[in-house]
């Protein structure tokens, strides 16, 4: 178990929906948004290397356990409940779940409570996608998808889909020409599961030269019973000179870039 106990913590309400916020850093803002199973000790991991980079990480508890190791155990029950959440929309095409919201009013709190320039956004697997509908808000200027699984890819229609709305891509447009916001994506060839090539062609033809789209061969994931998908956690290889840790690596030097 990882309790945590070097992270300060906070609660945040919006639309009468309470949630933990786990908070390390200083430095420019940054929120991590969490994968499934939760708050695990493999995302937790993440939160302390952008934390140690220099940044104040808000990460909220969304669903599921904290400071658990993941594994398929609590992976595929957390993934079942998300299915049949009422704030997760994990078939939709065109448009985002309930919950990007409240993440929305979470990221207007922190860039408040922080100023400076703005914030950065890192989402993961179901909450990747998340990290580019923030950008709707001009506070959000650096956001990392992190291999976006929604909607979940059942067709082939829905592995190229991404869960966000057309506004969003069209804004995500404006404020590149306008301002020069870029986005940064991260996935594994060899994703069968989730996150598969498709998706990030359709990032490519939506948004331009605005995304940058990094993609890492299967045989550099840290080996696990599925295929590769987790490229911040639980594939992660965090040594120096691993594509992995060179992606996270360049996740770094990206809020770097964007934020101070």
């Amino acid at each position: 178990m990882d309790l945590l106990n070097d992270f300060s913590t906070f609660s945040f309400t919006h639309l009468e929906r309470e949630r933990t916020v786990y908070r390390k850093g200083e430095g420019p803002g940054v929120l991590i948004m969490h994968e499934v199973p939760g708050i695990s000790v493999e995302v937790a991991h993440f939160a302390r290397r952008v934390a140690d980079a220099g940044f104040t990480v808000f990460m909220p508890r969304m669903f599921g356990p904290v400071g658990v190791k993941t594994s398929p155990f609590n992976r595929v029950p957390e993934l079942l409940k998300l299915c049949v959440s009422r704030e997760f929309h994990v078939l939709a095409e065109n448009r985002s779940s309930p919950i990007a919201d409240w993440l929305r009013a979470l990221a207007r709190h922190v860039h408040e409570q922080m100023g400076g320039r703005g914030i950065g956004a890192v989402g993961m697997c179901v909450t990747g996608n998340f990290a580019l509908t923030l950008t709707l808000d001009p506070w959000v200027l650096a956001p990392v998808m992190g291999h976006p699984s929604l909607p979940l890819p059942i067709t082939r229609a829905k592995a190229a889909a991404v869960h966000v709305t057309p506004e969003t891509f069209a804004n995500a447009r404006r404020r590149s020409a306008e301002d020069g916001l870029k986005v940064l994506g991260v996935r594994f060839h060899g994703d069968t599961l989730f996150c598969r090539a498709r998706r990030f062609a359709t990032l490519r033809r939506e948004l331009g030269d605005a995304f940058e789209g990094i993609e890492l061969p299967a045989a550099s994931a840290k080996p696990q019973p599925e295929p590769p998908h987790s490229v911040l956690t639980i594939n992660l290889i965090d040594r120096e000179g691993e594509p992995t840790h060179e992606a996270v690596e360049r996740i770094l030097s990206f809020l770097s870039e964007r934020l101070r």
